[in-house]
C-alpha cells in the first residue's frame, strides 16, 4: 500500500476542524437565540372571505390563555402546545406559530367559513362548513348563507341516514354559494319527511321541489331554463309548484290546480261511499263531496240503507165481499168494487226504488 502523503493528512484535518467548529458556533447561535425574549406577536388570519367569526383579538386571547408571550424567552414558549390549543377552537381550521429572525412570534390561523345554517325539527340551529362539521353560532355576526329547514336530528351523534343527508345539505349549499343568481334567489331550503329538498325563492309565490342532491347541475340548469320562459310569457304567480326532480322534464303546477285535483279525488271517494251504503271516515272529506243544500234530502236518502218493508194483504171482510150482478149473474171486478164503496189509497208500489246514480 502507498503511503498517504502529508498534504492529505493536512486537509483532512483542516476539513475536520472546520466542521467541529461550524457545530460550536451553531449551538452558540441558538442558545443565544434562545435567550433572546420574544418581541412582539404578530396575528395572520386567512380562510375566510365573507365572514370573520374570530378575529385578531381572539387569537391572541388563545395565545396567551397560559399568561403573556409577549416578553418570555424564545426557549420558554411551547410553540406545538399553542398549536393544539387554538385547534380545539370550533371556528379554527388550522394553526401554525412560528418565531422569525426578530423574536417576533407568528401565528398563521386559517379559519372555517360557513356554507349553510341549518334548523332542526327541535328548533335548534348550528352552523355547516364545507367539510361537513357543525360550527356553533356566534355572538358577534350572523354568516349570510342558505338556511335549511326541517333537518330531523340535533344529537351530538347523528346516525347514517342523517349523517348522509347533512352530507346533501352541504353538497347542495356550496353549489348555490358558488352561483351569485341562486345565492340571490334562493330564500330557504325546506328538508321534508322524505329527505328530499324543497325550495322556497325569494320571488314568486311558489315551491320548486328538488327531490335529492344527485344530479344539482342538471337540475337547477332546468330550473332556470323554464324560469326564463315562464318570466317573459305569463309570471311567476301564475304556478304554485315546479318539479324538476324528474330527468329531461320540468312539471308546473298552474296555481289552484293541485287543490282541484284533491277536491276531485275526494268527492269521488265519497260519492263511491254513498252508493255502497258506508260512511265516510274523513269529515273534510264529506264537507269538500258534499252536494248542494237542494239534494241534501237525496244525499241521505241515498246514504240510508234501504230497507224492503213486507207488503201486508188486505183481509177481504164479508161486508167487503164480492157482489153478484143479479142480471148476468158476473163478479164484480175490483175496480167495481172499489168505486162503489169509499175511496181508498193506492197499494203501495213493490217494485224496488230506482238508484238515484247508478254511474259511478
Amino acid at each position: 500500500m502507498k503511503k498517504m502523503s502529508w498534504k492529505k493528512r493536512v486537509l483532512q484535518v483542516i476539513w475536520l476542524l472546520a466542521g467541529i467548529g461550524t457545530i460550536v458556533l451553531l449551538g452558540a447561535a441558538m442558545q443565544k437565540k434562545s435567550q433572546r425574549k420574544c418581541e412582539d406577536v404578530q396575528i395572520e388570519i386567512a380562510g375566510a372571505e365573507h365572514h370573520m367569526f374570530i378575529d385578531e383579538k381572539d387569537v391572541l386571547q388563545l395565545v396567551n390563555a397560559r399568561g403573556p408571550v409577549k416578553g418570555l424567552p424564545v426557549s420558554a414558549v411551547n410553540l406545538r402546545q399553542l398549536e393544539t390549543g387554538m385547534e380545539k377552537n370550533p371556528w379554527v381550521k388550522n394553526a401554525e406559530l412560528y418565531f422569525d429572525n426578530g423574536q417576533v412570534l407568528q401565528v398563521k390561523i386559517e379559519e372555517r367559513e360557513p356554507v349553510a345554517r341549518v334548523f332542526t325539527a327541535q328548533g335548534s340551529s348550528f352552523y355547516l362548513d364545507s367539510g361537513g362539521l357543525r360550527l356553533p353560532l356566534s355572538e358577534k355576526m350572523s354568516a349570510r348563507v342558505p338556511v335549511f329547514t326541517g333537518f330531523p336530528s340535533d344529537k351530538a351523534k347523528l346516525s347514517k341516514p342523517d349523517s348522509a343527508l347533512l352530507e346533501d345539505v352541504v353538497k347542495l349549499s356550496r353549489y348555490i354559494v358558488a352561483d351569485s343568481f341562486w345565492m340571490a334567489h334562493v330564500s330557504q331550503v325546506d328538508i321534508t319527511p322524505h329527505a328530499t329538498f324543497e325550495l322556497i325563492p325569494a320571488i314568486g309565490d311558489h315551491i320548486v321541489a328538488l327531490g335529492d342532491a344527485e344530479e344539482i347541475d342538471s337540475k337547477f340548469s332546468r330550473l332556470y331554463t323554464f324560469y326564463k320562459k315562464a318570466w317573459l310569457q305569463q309570471g311567476m304567480n301564475k304556478y304554485e309548484k315546479v318539479d324538476v326532480q324528474y330527468a329531461n322534464q320540468v312539471v308546473a303546477v298552474k296555481r289552484g290546480t293541485a287543490k282541484k285535483l284533491v277536491d276531485s279525488a275526494a268527492a269521488a271517494k265519497a260519492i263511491e261511499s254513498l252508493l255502497k251504503g258506508t260512511a265516510v271516515a274523513d269529515s273534510s272529506t264529506v264537507v269538500v263531496a258534499a252536494p248542494p243544500a237542494k239534494d241534501s234530502a237525496v244525499v241521505k236518502k241515498m246514504a240510508a240503507p234501504v230497507v224492503k218493508q213486507p207488503v201486508k194483504e188486505k183481509t177481504i171482510s164479508k161486508t167487503n165481499a164480492p157482489l153478484n150482478n143479479k142480471q148476468n149473474n158476473k163478479t164484480l171486478s175490483k175496480q167495481q168494487s172499489v168505486k162503489s164503496g169509499k175511496k181508498t189509497k193506492p197499494a203501495a208500489k213493490t217494485n224496488k226504488p230506482k238508484a238515484v246514480m247508478q254511474k259511478k
